[in-house]
């Protein structure tokens, strides 16, 4: 009989308060990132449909070996982490399919253009090769919406998404890094 292999989760404290990373030694996506901003969205996926489950539970986030959840700014993380780490565990345990299958397909996000222009394609490059790895450190993730006139679009995600810095990424960060290697950026703003 084969012995079952302990799953471990480390819960680490992000950028905003409201919001917890939760870092597996398992993989729930090969890339990208899966966002449930509330209820309704996490319907039909087990993982985030049991999360929500928890009281104060405000949104969840799930990357490629973690899971970011937001609570309300009123809850308790003492009262609110052994819950989610246990049903994360619980739920990693039962092999069942966490998300489901509409859930893993990420939806097309609609830009303001084609997306293939030469622009764009560097955009992407460095938002997926340098920008989104680090966001995703701290529990979140950014999305290319579109190009348009000098102006990147992005949506932000996960602790990200409600974290009081977050403009403060946006603008210092992902703008001064775009605008220094494309000198056709002239700002960055989030849908």
């Amino acid at each position: 009989m084969e012995a079952k292999q302990e799953i471990h989760i480390t819960a680490e404290i992000t950028p905003n308060p409201n919001t917890l990373k939760f870092i597996t030694d398992r993989v729930f996506i090969e890339s990208g990132s899966l966002n449930f901003p509330d209820r309704e969205k996490a319907r039909g996926s087990l993982l985030p449909e049991t999360l929500f489950k928890i009281e104060n539970v405000l949104g969840v986030m799930a990357g490629r070996d973690f899971v970011t959840v937001t609570k309300m700014p009123q809850a308790s993380w003492n009262a609110m982490a052994e819950p989610i780490i246990h049903s994360i565990r619980s739920l990693l345990s039962s092999n069942q399919p966490l998300f489901s299958s509409s859930s893993q397909t990420a939806p097309a996000v609609e830009g303001h253009t084609a997306g293939n222009s030469d622009i764009e394609m560097r955009i992407r490059h460095i938002l997926d090769s340098e920008i989104r790895p680090a966001v995703a450190m701290d529990g979140g993730d950014i999305l290319f919406y579109g190009y348009e006139n000098g102006v990147v679009t992005l949506h932000l995600q996960g602790s990200c998404s409600s974290c009081p810095s977050s403009v403060m990424t946006l603008k210092m960060g992902v703008e001064n890094r775009l605008k220094s290697l494309i000198p056709e950026v002239r700002e960055v703003v989030q849908v």
